[in-house]
This record gives structure tokens, C-alpha cells and sequence, in this order.
């Protein structure tokens, strides 16, 4: 597991982190919910003082068990599902900050629920995700999201729960003797290719990626910009777009496993035609892959495309849980893209004039 003094330096970078991703716009009295799942209960505790210290309002909120959440999924009526409890919509108006701490004891509980059960909850909280989303725009707003070390995690990943700790030691910098001036220093240089990426969106039509199994076209789109590298993911070293999804062409396919919502999936190749996904197959989850490309629309739709440099990411093996995986490093670095929501920050203009032309 982490040492104390890991997690001390833990709970230090990931106030800084939420503090960076709003631009340094917390003050005293300012309200900062913590969400984590019990196993974190140690880290969590570190972020309250922290907070506190800092004049703020920590508010501490435990998630419910795996059981209880599954329970939810298997007994909930349609109803039940698309309920928003009244409070919620007044704790999104008034919070400006979010830590997430994900500490799961099980990666597949929820494997064997229907995804559109998961789909119609997601679309009754999406409201509340758009008014934190507007609020984080306005710079009223500000998140992160980390990971603790479990022994599900680590099972899953076939290591010790000792040497998992050990990975996320690394990846997030809690060896060093200031792991906050670390990340400062790594978010620098990260800013500098972010810089360059812009420069070269002003003459570049699309983007080719190809491999010995990939072959795809992406289509940044006008008003355009990279993003990243602003403390939202704890570790995140990569710089991502939302492109124009409407030119997506090609194949594009995934080297590296990840678990989501449960469902292990390896080796997905998907089959971009103008804009949309055509065909999926799969190593294993192909199926689970393939409901969830067929949830609307949009959920065929490149809404995320990215990539992670190995100078900065110290990741190099796979870690179960997606916040990781995404950023892996390893001999290359990696690129990769995600279907679904789009993010409006990656648009270089005035977000009140988002038309859908624009939105692409």
C-alpha cells in the first residue's frame, strides 16, 4: 500500500490539482466536495485537512457500496432510474470544487447490467454534468479525479496490491521530495507541445495515424484547440481534441485492454465511415463494445482524440482502470480515441455561439 507519507504528498498534489484545473480561483469559504469510495478513506482524510487549512468548506461524501449501487441498477424502475434527487441540482450550483477519489473493491459487479439501464441513468444526471460544465467555463468551477490503490485493482491487473501502489507512486510523483513542483514542471513542458499542436491545427486538414493495424483519418475541424495538462486527471499526461466527427474515415484499433463499467474489453478494432462507427469486433467484450456504440446516435461518434507523449508518462503497464490506461506511456506513448460526449473546451471560440454547425 502507500506509505503515509505518500499519501500525505498524495492529498498535497491533488488539492493543487483542483486549485490548477479552476486556475488558481478558490478562495476562503469556498465549498469543495470530496466523493471517494471508502477504501480511500485515508487519503480522503488528508484532503479534509488540507481544505480546511486553506479556509474552505470540505464537503465529504462517501460512496455507496458496489452492492448497493448494483442493487440500484437490478430494482430500479424506469422511474427510479430517470429520478434526480431535488438537492443535487442546488449542490452543482454551489460547490466550486470536485475530488474524486476511485478506490473500487470490485471492476465487474456491474458487468452483467444492461447498458441502457446505465445509459438512461446518465442521460437523468446529464443536466447536473451541463450546469458543472458551464460553471467550470464561467471559472466558477474546478475537478480532479485520482486513484487509490485496492486489492481488486491490483488482482486485476496481476500485480501485488503492493507493487500496483508502487506504479501509481510513480505515475503521480509521490517519491519525489516536492511531487507538486514536479507536476508543475511536467505541465510546463506538456504546455509547450500543446502550444506547437495549436500552431500546426492553422494548416492541417486532417490527421493520418497509421500502423500495422490502423489505418485512420481524423479531421480536426475549424475552431479547434488542444487541450490538457490542467490538473482535471491525477495522473494525465495526455493532450486531447474533440474533432469535427463528421469526416472520421478508417480503422482504428486498440493495442491496449481497459475494463469499463465492468466489461473487460481487448483488442477493439472499429470501422469509421463517414463520421460513424460501422462495424466493431472485438478480442473479448465485442459485445458490450457494440451495445454501447448503439446507445444513440452520438454514441458512435468520435467525441475524444488523443495522445500521450513517454517523455512525461511513466506508465508501462496496464493498471485496470482507465484513468491509467489512457495515459500509458511504454516504449511509444500511445494515442487513442473515445466515442460519445465531445468536450466543449477543446473549442477555440466563444462557447455562447456553439452552434451545431460548429459542434461538427
Amino acid at each position: 500500500m502507500l506509505t503515509k507519507s505518500q499519501i500525505e504528498k498524495y492529498a498535497d498534489v491533488m488539492v493543487w490539482a483542483v486549485m490548477e484545473e479552476r486556475r488558481g480561483k478558490f478562495s476562503k469559504g469556498d465549498i469543495v466536495r470530496v466523493k471517494f469510495e471508502l477504501p480511500a478513506i485515508s487519503l480522503a482524510e488528508e484532503i479534509q485537512i488540507r481544505l480546511l487549512d486553506k479556509g474552505m468548506h470540505a464537503s465529504m461524501r462517501p460512496l455507496v457500496s458496489d452492492n448497493m449501487d448494483k442493487n440500484f441498477y437490478e430494482h430500479a424502475s424506469n422511474k427510479q432510474l430517470s429520478f434526480v434527487m431535488p438537492w443535487e441540482e442546488t449542490a452543482v450550483n454551489s460547490i466550486n470544487g470536485n475530488i474524486f477519489i476511485l478506490a473500487p473493491t470490485s471492476l465487474t459487479y456491474l458487468k452483467d447490467i444492461d447498458p441502457a439501464k446505465m445509459a438512461k441513468r446518465a442521460t437523468a444526471m446529464k443536466p447536473l454534468g451541463d450546469i458543472l460544465n458551464d460553471r467550470e467555463y464561467a471559472g466558477q468551477f474546478g475537478w480532479t479525479v485520482c486513484s487509490f490503490p485496492t486489492e481488486a485493482l491490483a488482482k486485476k491487473a496481476n500485480m501485488t496490491v503492493k507493487q500496483y501502489a508502487n506504479q501509481i507512486a510513480k505515475a503521480c510523483y509521490l517519491n519525489e521530495s516536492d511531487p507538486v513542483d514536479a507536476w508543475k514542471t511536467a505541465m510546463k513542458d506538456m504546455e509547450k507541445i500543446r502550444v506547437w499542436l495549436n500552431r500546426m491545427l492553422v494548416e492541417t486538414n486532417h490527421l493520418h495515424v497509421q500502423s500495422k493495424n490502423m489505418d485512420l483519418k481524423i479531421v480536426p475541424g475549424k475552431h479547434r484547440r488542444w487541450m490538457g495538462g490542467e490538473g482535471a486527471n491525477i495522473p494525465s499526461f495526455e493532450l486531447f481534441l474533440s474533432p469535427d466527427y463528421r469526416h472520421t474515415e478508417g480503422v482504428y484499433f486498440a493495442n491496449l485492454p481497459s475494463y469499463r463499467r465492468g466489461n473487460y474489453v481487448e483488442e477493439v478494432r472499429m470501422v469509421f465511415k463517414k463520421g460513424s462507427v460501422v462495424e466493431i469486433t472485438a478480442k473479448k467484450g465485442e459485445e458490450y463494445v457494440q451495445k454501447t456504440a448503439k446507445m444513440d446516435k452520438g454514441a458512435s461518434r468520435v467525441g475524444e482524440f488523443s495522445l500521450t507523449d513517454k517523455r512525461f508518462s511513466k506508465i508501462n503497464k496496464f493498471m485496470a482502470e482507465i484513468l491509467y490506461d489512457e495515459n500509458f506511456g511504454g516504449r511509444y506513448g500511445n494515442c487513442h480515441l473515445a466515442l460519445g460526449s465531445s468536450y466543449g473546451e477543446t473549442y477555440n471560440g466563444d462557447l455562447k455561439t456553439f452552434d451545431n454547425d460548429k459542434k461538427g
